[in-house]
């Protein structure tokens, strides 16, 4: 252990989220890299060692000796945490009560909370460390098999979903942007200008943080997504739940989802090799000459007409050989004549009329 841990600080397991919001702050002290990878809600990252220190330090450990690691790493423990209290936490009153963790509730965690309360302050550590959270993740997210109160919005692309979900949310309903969590759009033409995905860990985390928070007897809306969403798996639990809950469709013509998709994807027409990239994905389904023919069209910037292309040729009929696997049980239809801004705010009111006629007729799986 860098610093003895001559004191007994309370311990949790429980961390829900009426638990953490007892304290004051949540202090991760594990390093940067394994911060990125994921965290427990709303922590703050305060490394008692940083990446190159921990890789340091393992390094002495086993080609010199434990002793010589636990020196190097108690002065380095040591000056970090002194970093700290000078900068992130020197505004703190003196009843700030926080969280500390790192990643098995051990030497880093116990190093910190010590001295924090050497100064008087009331530490408590996550017994298990960040773990204990991932524990707590996948058992709610992959071992749970209860389903939840899902309702999918569905249709084809440029149906507008993801956005009708964000007015859905506006107007006080329960929503889960699956695609807005992973940081992708779903499709070839998917990632988010200047966003990469969130790792497999910390999509989970963001999913698990936003279910446990929603009312379980109201109905959850979600967009319909296959098993992967870009190169990030939807959790079993989410997908079964999604996969036998109702399904409302939203059907547009293929001329207005086109000029929706205008709307909804202006990086890529901002930037030509986007779109070459999402383009050479698609020559093994449709060939070199169709490619080069809507390749021609992102050049001479015929945006509507490769966006129609691309619906009528290749989403569409992806899109209908998708449904015949999975069936299309439990599904109504709404119609959608535009998808502006107001059509959308009506859009999300008839989603809203069809929802309660489904809880009325105990469509609604049950959690």
């Amino acid at each position: 252990m860098y610093i003895a841990n001559m004191l007994k600080f309370e311990t949790i397991t429980e961390l829900s989220a009426e638990k953490l919001a007892r304290y004051d702050a949540i202090i991760d002290v594990r390093s940067p890299s394994e911060f990125a990878e994921d965290h427990i809600p709303c922590a703050i990252n305060l490394p008692v060692l940083d990446d190159e220190e921990r890789a340091r330090v393992g390094t002495i450990y086993k080609q010199v000796s434990p002793f010589e690691a636990r020196r190097l790493g108690s002065t380095l423990v040591a000056r970090n945490i002194a970093r700290h209290i000078e900068t992130a936490l020197k505004d703190k009153p003196a009843r700030f009560r926080p969280l500390v963790y790192c990643w098995r509730g051990g030497m880093r965690s116990n190093a910190m909370a010590t001295i924090l309360a050497s100064i008087g302050w009331h530490p408590a550590l996550v017994e298990g460390g960040y773990r204990t959270w991932r524990r707590q993740v996948s058992a709610a997210l992959d071992d749970d098999d209860t389903p939840l109160p899902l309702i999918v919005i569905d249709g084809q692309t440029g149906s507008a979903k993801t956005a009708l979900l964000h007015v859905l949310e506006a107007q006080g309903e329960q929503v889960i942007d699956l695609e807005g969590l992973a940081a992708h759009r779903g499709s070839v033409f998917g990632p988010l200008s200047g966003q990469e995905q969130p790792s497999q860990k910390q999509f989970e985390t963001w999913l698990w943080d936003r279910i446990r928070r929603f009312d379980q007897e109201r109905p959850i809306f979600i967009e319909a997504e296959s098993a992967m969403v870009g190169k990030r798996r939807i959790p079993k639990r989410v997908l079964f739940s999604m996969r036998n809950a109702p399904h409302i469709k939203i059907d547009a013509p293929a001329s207005v989802r086109a000029a929706y998709l205008l709307t909804a994807y202006p990086d890529l027409m901002r930037d030509q090799s986007k779109v070459e990239t999402a383009l050479s994905l698609l020559i093994p389904h449709h060939g070199h000459e169709q490619i080069g023919a809507w390749r021609a069209m992102a050049v001479s910037e015929n945006w509507h007409q490769l966006a129609l292309e691309l619906i009528e040729t290749h989403y569409d009929p992806a899109y209908d050989r998708a449904r015949k696997r999975v069936g299309d049980a439990s599904q109504t239809v709404i119609s959608a004549d535009t998808l502006d801004s107001p059509g959308l705010e009506a859009l999300a009111n008839q989603v809203c009329s069809a929802t309660s006629a489904l809880i009325r007729s105990d469509t609604l799986i049950e959690p």
